[in-house]
């Protein structure tokens, strides 16, 4: 799970366990390195090092649904 909160103010959780079986998102599988996140100032992509890159697009329209936007 990852929580994230949007500069409109939506905020909510992400789950992204069904990735953990693809390709470079095995590295999640460990916790510290999941921890690793962070968010690139310039383009507000969610990335991991490995160059790991969730589109923040995609992010929002999971988060709204969710939460009934």
């Amino acid at each position: 799970m990852l929580w994230l909160r949007f500069d409109d103010g939506l905020e909510g959780s992400v789950f992204l366990g069904n990735l953990l079986e693809i390709g470079a998102f095995q590295l999640w599988r460990d916790v510290r390195e999941f921890e690793k996140v962070s968010v690139d100032p310039e383009t507000a992509t969610v990335t991991w090092e490995g160059g790991i890159r969730l589109d923040p697009d995609v992010l929002y329209h999971d988060v709204a649904a969710r939460s009934g936007r």
